[in-house]
């Protein structure tokens, strides 16, 4: 299918292989749940989860747009997969954006050398954990939902709220003493991305691994870490489209009968069939053009580095808030009509292709499309660019 796929880019080409291999069980590991223990081993040898820590770390400095091609290309057959790889680069650039100088150096460096893993435990809209200060740092107690990848990671990046009420967050390796991986999530998709609730008992911070302060101001560039959530999510939901696409394709041209009324010996010699397939295929090109046009903007903000302009920065979030409404409309359209245009006995669990409806749908619950398209008609009525934010 003429979805672009650049092989000649090495980080894509080695999703491509991983892709292929993941895809194996996908429908499998997605029933079970859990941790992809495994194929977190494969990703870590493959050293993509190094490829974008930049060169002066012992990373290989790689684009935006290579990055999120290969969240994109996991996607295609396995939404959790995707969801691990591109949320590890949160905390990984929170560190780049807001650590220390000897910070950067340390933690950088050691993800580079061991393409180590990194997840999260900062909800920020779930004020539920708390530390008390000591001599050294802080004592943390409590609890945080939505820890994305926090039961695969080497280091985990979590958050609390101090007795004034401001966030603290740090960065601990994720076998400490005092984390507590509960293991309770049970979403109806990205069944395997671990984004329940971790539990601090007692857990030591010490002062060395906070990150940055409440009383940081942040700036364009030190905001960008919402634009990358973004378009982790919506890569995923554009790889989630072109998966059951390609997926339902295959399905119907093999095993998909002809309607008995339709007046056609073949499936895909029905009208209706071809009509279906065509408006699908657009919908997903679609999504994929504005996917990758959403990421160069993204290269061109983070390239600036902390010059960057509060304009600059505004254009790429209103690049990637319309490439992810696009996506998440795209990814819940083709992952639901596909099963129309490849018939009843599609619809099993054995075959398994709603685990890409599901996983698109749990990602746009968490991400309203409605107010990016108000912030995007904010924008193209008056130029003003989104405040930075959360999601913007």
């Amino acid at each position: 299918m003429s979805f672009e796929r650049d092989i000649t880019d090495p980080f894509v080409a080695r999703a491509i292989e991983l892709q292929a291999i993941f895809h194996r069980d996908a429908v499998e590991r997605d029933k079970q749940g859990g941790r992809p223990v495994e194929q977190i081993r494969l990703l870590k040898e493959s050293g993509l989860p190094s490829a974008q820590i930049p060169v002066l770390y012992g990373g290989r400095g790689a684009s935006w747009l290579s990055i999120l091609r290969v969240v994109r290309e996991f996607a295609r057959t396995d939404g959790s997969l995707a969801h691990l790889y591109g949320y590890h680069h949160l905390p990984l650039n929170l560190v780049l954006f807001r650590g220390s100088s000897a910070q950067k150096d340390h933690w950088l460096r050691a993800s580079a050398a061991g393409n180590l893993m990194w997840g999260n435990s900062g909800n920020a809209m779930s004020k539920t954990s708390s530390g008390r200060r000591t001599d050294k740092g802080w004592v943390v107690n409590g609890s945080r939902p939505f820890s994305s990848g926090s039961h695969i990671a080497d280091f985990i990046q979590i958050s609390w709220e101090n007795p004034e009420g401001e966030r603290l967050t740090a960065a601990v390796p994720a076998d400490r003493a005092g984390i507590v991986i509960e293991d309770d999530w049970d979403g109806i998709g990205q069944r395997q991305t671990g984004s329940g609730t971790v539990s601090f008992k007692d857990l030591e911070i010490l002062d060395e691994e906070l990150i940055s302060s409440p009383q940081v101001a942040l700036t364009p560039y030190t905001s960008l870490t919402s634009l990358l959530q973004q378009s982790v999510l919506l890569n995923v939901f554009v790889g989630s489209a072109q998966g059951a696409l390609d997926e339902g394709r295959e399905y119907t041209s093999a095993l998909s009968r002809p309607w008995i009324y339709s007046g056609v010996e073949k499936h895909t010699d029905d009208p209706w069939i071809k009509r279906q397939y065509g408006e699908l295929y657009i919908k997903t090109l679609a999504a994929t053009e504005l996917a990758d046009k959403a990421a160069r903007s993204l290269d061109d903000a983070f390239n600036q580095g902390p010059g960057l302009t509060a304009g600059d920065r505004g254009a790429a979030a209103i690049d990637i808030a319309t490439a992810n409404v696009y996506a998440g409309e795209a990814g819940l359209v083709v992952s639901s009509e596909i099963f129309e245009v490849m018939g009843a006995r599609s619809a099993t669990n054995a075959n398994g292709f709603d685990r890409f409806w599901r996983n698109v749908r749990t990602h746009t619950l968490h991400n309203p499309a409605e107010y990016k398209r108000r912030t995007i008609g904010t924008w193209l009525l008056s130029g003003e660019f989104p405040v930075p934010a959360m999601y913007r």
